[in-house]
């Protein structure tokens, strides 16, 4: 069974909610996308059960504070776990090279050294570009810069076990030349900064970010099953909200999970 585990939905000022970062994961494992802004998502594992034993393959989008500084975390805590032998395993760490030099400073600079020298030795960066592949736990998945107007950033699709299609856009608006990677996808992580009426108290095109309206016409457009908004501001009643905005422009399933929510994807809508 394949699930995904809503660690957090959040942007990066939101108080309501943490962060947005998630776990798929299968009987092999986890993957983890993204850490947050802090040690909450040490907080978030021990909440939600996660097992760090479980945990050796993490894929970061990009640098900006609310996506990367838990990664800072999560490296120091398995770390922490290898060097007090309650660790097995190593962590393979996937995102591209200007993100894994301003990780690998950063830790070198902050965290104890002889937890920093675990890198390299048990923790490994894997580098990836515009359309490569890399075997993931036992997925294959091909990343594909977004085309970031604001910071370098990646996301990713890839087929599940039960053969369906999933797609992470990242944290801002889809870019014409991924059409391919978007297209037909079974499932679609997407952001929703805002909901459209509200565009002129949240500014969602100043800072480059969509819509709840602005993601349900391009998951009409092209063609998706199940459309995932997260990375939202803050809101009371959030989920029936977006949705109701939703169903006027996306016809087919949309979900809105709260932090800590755990969406079944071999479930059919």
């Amino acid at each position: 069974m394949e699930k995904l585990h809503m660690i957090g939905t959040g942007t990066a000022l939101s108080t309501k909610y943490y962060n947005t970062c998630y776990i798929i994961a299968n009987k092999e494992g986890y993957l983890l996308e993204d850490g947050g802004s802090g040690n909450g998502i040490l907080k978030r594992f021990k909440q939600m059960n996660l097992d760090w034993n479980r945990l050796h393959n993490v894929f970061v989008t990009h640098a900006h504070t609310d996506h990367v500084l838990g990664i800072i975390w999560v490296i120091r805590y398995v770390a922490y776990l290898m060097v007090e032998k309650d660790y097995w395993g190593e962590l393979n760490i996937y995102c591209h090279q200007e993100l894994k030099d301003i990780i690998e400073t950063i830790c070198k600079m902050l965290i104890r050294p002889a937890e920093a020298e675990m890198i390299g030795k048990r923790i490994h960066f894997h580098i990836v570009g515009d359309g490569n592949v890399r075997n993931v736990l036992g997925y294959e998945m091909t990343f594909f810069d977004i085309h970031s107007k604001k910071m370098k950033q990646f996301g990713f699709t890839m087929k599940l076990r039960n053969e369906k299609t999933l797609t992470c856009l990242g944290d801002e608006p889809y870019h014409l030349v991924n059409k391919k990677y978007v297209e037909n996808a079974d499932w679609l992580l997407a952001e929703a900064f805002c909901l459209y009426e509200d565009k002129e108290i949240y500014w969602p095109y100043r800072y480059h970010h969509s819509t709840v309206r602005d993601a349900c016409e391009l998951a009409e457009t092209l063609h998706v099953k199940n459309l995932i908004l997260y990375h939202t501001e803050d809101y009371e009643e959030r989920k029936e909200k977006f949705i109701r905005e939703g169903r006027k422009y996306f016809s087919g399933n949309i979900l809105v999970p709260e932090d800590m929510e755990v969406i079944n994807l071999d479930e059919s809508f």
